[in-house]
């Protein structure tokens, strides 16, 4: 996780971080504690898995997969249908049920929704805050999504735009980014206890030649 410059402005006030992140499974549970708004899994993608992602990108018809239901076989079946070159995606159609399961699985839910899309434009360009408990978001190919830590937001600003209101980011030094690869928890406005608290996020901006291949999760 990469922010686009390491350290807060000095004008800014400070505050106990509420975000982690780490190399072992173990972060993502944090996402219960009370402060935390974000757990970031950090990981790299090994190759045979950064070509299944590859062929979907580079597949001349979009790719936009949306399933709903409890993860396993159903899920695996689904995503061997819907992807592009099966046969090279095997490990990517893994790690997306192996998430699902997982997700399932933390959250103690029997079905989760899931998306994978192929974007080539920002799906979300303004900051915002999601109004649901909590998201799995992870991206293979492309940049990752961008967020605030809380003392850089001026949440007055969150919403649809208009004349008079003040800008959400309080300075553009402290926008922080998810690497490629990383397996991220949001924690949203929706989450009880969290309201009017929810990570701030937004998509990344693409270059022209750019795609980016975005899985989310939800537990249903």
């Amino acid at each position: 996780m990469s922010p686009t410059a390491a350290l807060p402005s000095p004008d800014l006030p400070t505050a106990t971080p509420h975000w982690v992140e780490g190399g072992g499974i173990e972060v993502l549970p944090r996402i219960f504690e009370d402060a935390i708004t974000l757990a970031v899994l950090r990981r790299p993608l090994p190759h045979d898995l950064l070509a299944g992602a590859l062929a979907q990108v580079r597949a001349e018809r979009p790719l936009s997969f949306a399933w709903r239901g409890k993860p396993g076989d159903d899920l695996r079946a689904a995503l061997l249908q819907a992807l592009h070159c099966p046969g090279i995606s095997d490990s990517l159609v893994e790690d997306i049920v192996i998430l699902a399961e997982a997700m399932a699985c933390l959250f103690d839910t029997q079905d989760v929704g899931l998306r994978l899309r192929r974007l080539d434009a920002p799906m979300c360009p303004r900051f915002h805050c999601d109004q649901l408990p909590v998201r799995l978001v992870t991206t293979y190919l492309g940049p990752g999504s961008e967020w605030l830590p809380e003392h850089a937001v001026h949440r007055a600003g969150l919403g649809a735009p208009h004349p008079g209101k003040p800008a959400i980011v309080l300075a553009d030094a402290v926008i922080h980014r998810l690497e490629t690869g990383d397996v991220a928890l949001f924690k949203g406005g929706g989450w009880i206890g969290n309201e009017g608290k929810g990570l701030v996020h937004r998509s990344p901006t693409l270059g022209s030649d750019q795609p980016r291949l975005l899985l989310t999760i939800d537990p249903a």
